[in-house]
């Protein structure tokens, strides 16, 4: 039989024993150091807002530096980019919203495949956007307007707060479905738009800019271009419940980099599920005039790749103009 000698056993032992921190600093748990979350918009906005209410929050759960890192520019495409270079360790996350990961690689040449160069952490809310007229317009439902605007080629002028948008290609895609013809008048936003409702350029608007005009009467909400109702008008029906071609959710969630480790994936998961039960998660929505809609990982995976492929199918059929 081989025998070891004392010098092999001294040494094979030593090795152990050194190896050791290593195989304890491989497996320690996440998170162990600063956090990153990539914002795609100016300081000030609501997903400035959201982003920072979320790193306060993980700041305080997790006991790690949570940094922001505003990166606007491009409609969040800047952002969006960084993301998909960053190493998938859980460490550096995005603020993700519908237009850079749905609608903008179709209209302008990204660095970035939403299906596959991602993952899809959580969803937090979404923002209303429904389609509405004024008080005194003679449309009382959705279905007056389609049916006007259908006898009346061309004649019905509306808007949304983004042109190539997500709503915008939604109500495009409504009105081509039931054969209407209506002439789109481009804004540069939603105050924009606003003025150009009230101004009778536009007899309707997709907007998220309608809460203190809904609230004081001087508009009717026909119809919720999102997949949810909106809980201060329940009766408001959505494009979903009106088997529209799409309704696309205009959301606020958590992505990271694509090839994220399953374990660390579960560690942001059980966050965020405990973070949007907490009171300061509903003043965080109320500020942002949003709807509480937590997806985890698999929910919110399968909403935005899938609202992103429906979005290559629809807009060459609609042919919107490329940017």
């Amino acid at each position: 039989m081989l025998k070891l000698s004392s010098k092999v056993c001294l040494s094979v032992l030593t090795s152990c024993l050194f190896a050791a921190p290593c195989f304890s600093q491989s497996a320690e748990k996440f998170p162990s150091k600063p956090i990153t979350i990539i914002v795609g918009f100016a300081v000030g906005g609501g997903g400035d807002m959201s982003s920072r209410w979320i790193g306060d929050y993980l700041r305080e759960r997790w006991k790690v530096p949570v940094i922001i890192e505003n990166k606007p520019g491009a409609g969040g495409t800047i952002a969006t980019s960084l993301l998909a270079r960053a190493k998938p360790d859980g460490y550096t996350v995005a603020l993700a919203t519908t237009s850079p990961f749905t609608v903008a690689p179709y209209f302008q040449p990204q660095t970035y495949d939403p299906s596959k160069d991602f993952t899809y952490l959580f969803q937090t809310l979404v923002s209303a956007q429904p389609l509405f007229v004024k008080s005194d317009s003679p449309f009382k439902t959705i279905q007056e307007l389609l049916a006007w605007s259908k006898a009346n080629p061309n004649k019905l002028f509306w808007s949304t707060a983004a042109t190539n948008g997500g709503t915008h290609i939604s109500t495009q895609a409504a009105f081509q479905a039931a054969g209407i013809e209506a002439t789109y008048v481009p804004y540069k936003g939603g105050a924009d738009a606003m003025n150009g409702l009230f101004g009778g350029q536009i007899q309707a608007l997709v907007a998220a800019e309608f809460p203190p005009h809904a609230a004081a009467g001087t508009i009717r909400l026909l119809a919720e271009s999102g997949p949810d109702r909106i809980p201060e008008y329940p009766n408001v029906p959505t494009y979903k419940d009106l088997k529209f071609p799409i309704s696309v959710p205009i959301f606020y969630g958590i992505a990271g980099p694509g090839g994220m480790p399953p374990d660390v994936i579960k560690e942001w998961e059980a966050a965020a599920s405990d973070m949007v039960r907490t009171p300061g998660f509903l003043d965080l929505v109320n500020k942002l005039k949003g709807t509480p809609a937590y997806l985890d990982h698999a929910a919110f995976t399968a909403s935005v790749t899938g609202v992103h492929s429906q979005m290559g199918k629809l807009i060459p059929e609609l042919k919107l103009k490329k940017d």
